[in-house]
């Protein structure tokens, strides 16, 4: 009997969730709204677009994102797998290059004989095998349909983006290259990122800029729903806990040297590469919400950003989630139907990774119930077993979005004090129980391959 899944939303979740499907032969019927209504984020049409920044997190094996990526491409996850075709210079993370990234996952999704690509607004939830990857920013009228069917209100978070500065305006007799602790890609001399120096001066007044500044008003029936999600908080809001939070926070300056002091500076601001012509940079952990007249004008106060041409300016857009702890299973099923899954950030998975994780194991876990297979639940030891488990067992009175982090795996016996001989034990344990958890089931992944693939080739050119 042949099936059709309806999948509703092409981002990451819904992009990677299609293609696991369709590669197994099963018909999918996929929908993304765009370009026939916007996002407040979103600003192309394209597939997978990446919108706050373009890193994916670390690439080293003893990382939660390291470790989750590794997983990932062991089971054969396309949205990975092209993110390090499209890698930028970022030292010891995954970088993108964002519009190549979404081209090719665009053209790989819609050009596929197995996928029907619509491009419509769903309002609401269909029958039949059922895939929700609408991500952060769920329609209206989807967000009406979903609350109806779980019972219960949404929770909100507000989820900020960062400015991106035109390189060439960046004055470099004042900013210089260089990767914390000079941890540089493969054939990268100078340093992956641009650091702007802050003497304590010249830090205070930023800060004392930044407070004061006029900030965006949220419309008043969304004021007390406002929570900042820690890992995207606006700096203003950062700021406000102390004047030294950002010296601490994105603007550390540690494991750098300014070639002008040859000494570290008091605080830094960093920029990575956001495209892969280099023309254009992501200022590191500077979401905000000032106003766009006030933001350019204390942004131009960091050394080196004077005469900085903003390509884009920081802002600030409304989230949603479900309450995952009360409504999901860790297959990412619904609880009061077999059918229907829930995928990427709308469960509560945080960051490019977590949500392409999920679409990768709904679309698996859906194939393997259309086969009447078992599906997987993977061990909590694992990056992927740790983060799914988190969203469906948390407390559901005070659930948070939570990104992959070492925190979420089981307390290693006996404890390793030293963290980065932790770590190494961590990942040890975690690719050993997800190869043994794997080899104990009929699960056959559409291609397996790792981050060492991507590396050596990259170090070998």
């Amino acid at each position: 009997m042949s099936h059709t899944v309806t999948i509703i939303g092409g981002g990451l979740a819904g992009s990677e969730a299609a293609w696991q499907l369709a590669q197994r032969g099963i018909n999918v019927r996929l929908y993304e709204m765009r370009p026939t209504r916007g996002t407040e984020a979103h600003v192309t049409d394209n597939l997978a677009e990446l919108v706050c920044s373009n890193s994916m997190g670390s690439t080293m094996d003893d990382r939660a994102m390291g470790l989750l990526k590794n997983e990932m491409l062991g089971m054969g996850s396309l949205i990975t797998k092209t993110a390090f075709r499209h890698a930028l210079p970022a030292g010891s993370a995954l970088a993108v290059g964002r519009e190549d990234f979404a081209a090719e996952m665009t053209a790989a999704i819609s050009g596929h004989p197995n996928i029907v690509l619509v491009r419509e607004e769903v309002t609401a939830i269909p029958d039949g095998p059922t895939i929700i990857a609408t991500g952060p920013l769920t329609s209206a009228g989807l967000t009406a349909h979903i609350q109806a069917l779980t019972g219960q209100e949404h929770l909100y978070f507000y989820d900020a983006m960062a400015p991106i500065v035109n390189a060439e305006s960046i004055d470099m007799s004042i900013a210089f290259r260089q990767s914390r602790y000079d941890r540089s890609s493969a054939g990268s001399a100078e340093g992956d990122y641009i650091n702007c120096p802050l003497d304590e001066a010249e830090y205070t007044a930023f800060v004392s800029a930044l407070l004061a500044a006029p900030k965006i008003e949220l419309k008043s029936a969304d004021e007390e729903l406002e929570r900042y999600f820690e890992g995207c908080m606006p700096i203003e809001a950062l700021a406000a806990r102390g004047e030294k939070s950002l010296a601490f926070g994105p603007m550390r300056p540690v494991g750098l040297r300014d070639p002008r002091t040859g000494r570290r500076p008091h605080a830094v601001v960093q920029l990575r590469q956001d495209n892969v012509a280099g023309t254009l940079y992501n200022m590191v952990g500077f979401q905000t919400n000032l106003r766009w007249g006030a933001q350019a004008d204390v942004l131009r106060m960091i050394p080196g950003l004077q005469e900085a041409e903003f390509v884009r300016l920081g802002q600030m857009h409304r989230n949603t989630f479900i309450n995952s702890p009360s409504l999901l299973r860790p297959t990412l099923q619904f609880a009061a139907r077999d059918d229907l899954f829930f995928a990427g950030q709308i469960t509560g998975t945080e960051g490019y990774v977590g949500s392409a994780m999920g679409g990768l194991i709904a679309g698996i876990n859906m194939a393997r119930r259309l086969e009447n297979a078992p599906p997987l639940v993977f061990p909590q030891t694992t990056m992927t077993g740790a983060l799914l488990h988190y969203i469906t067992h948390a407390d559901p009175d005070d659930f948070q979005p939570m990104k992959g982090n070492m925190g979420l795996l089981p307390e290693l016996t006996p404890h390793v004090r030293n963290k980065r001989a932790r770590y190494a034990a961590y990942a040890q344990r975690s690719a050993a129980d997800m190869a043994a958890y794997l080899a104990g089931t009929d699960f056959v992944p559409l291609e397996r391959s790792s981050m060492a693939d991507y590396v050596i080739a990259e170090e070998a050119s």
